[in-house]
């Protein structure tokens, strides 16, 4: 069963909506229906989501592989929620211009962290698996 796997793909998914929901609520204010309209609000809040969707994919697969291989549980949702961590604090750091970008930084480098440690711990299993 993948645990680990299917409650950070919820919550990952429960975060997307939240950010979509900021997108329509900004497109709604400033009028805006297709594209940014120029407004860096907007464009923020579409980049942020936009982000989420770019590494989420990736980062579940990688989750899920090391979780049907039999990877230790804790090792894996150590992971998850380093991973969900920085996809949560990255769009805290690009909500407008005056969010501190230290936040987008921290959530950049957990998320980037995580996904490489998911692709060491699949490839160090693996190979142990194959050899054993």
């Amino acid at each position: 069963m993948l645990y680990i796997t299917g409650l950070s793909a919820a919550i990952l998914a429960a975060l997307n909506i939240m950010l979509s929901l900021r997108v329509v609520g900004i497109r709604r204010k400033e009028k805006i229906a297709i594209g940014d309209g120029g407004s860096e609000l907007l464009l923020r809040a579409q980049r942020a989501q936009g982000n989420l969707l770019e590494y989420a994919p990736l980062a579940l697969i990688l989750l899920a592989c090391a979780e049907i291989n039999g990877v230790h549980r804790l090792l894996l949702a150590l992971l998850a929620m380093v991973f969900i961590a920085g996809r949560i604090l990255h769009p805290v750091g690009m909500r407008d211009t005056q969010a501190p970008i230290k936040m987008r930084v921290m959530g950049t480098q957990l998320t980037l962290t995580s996904m490489l440690a998911l692709s060491i711990v699949n490839v160090v299993w693996l190979v142990w698996l194959l050899i054993t």
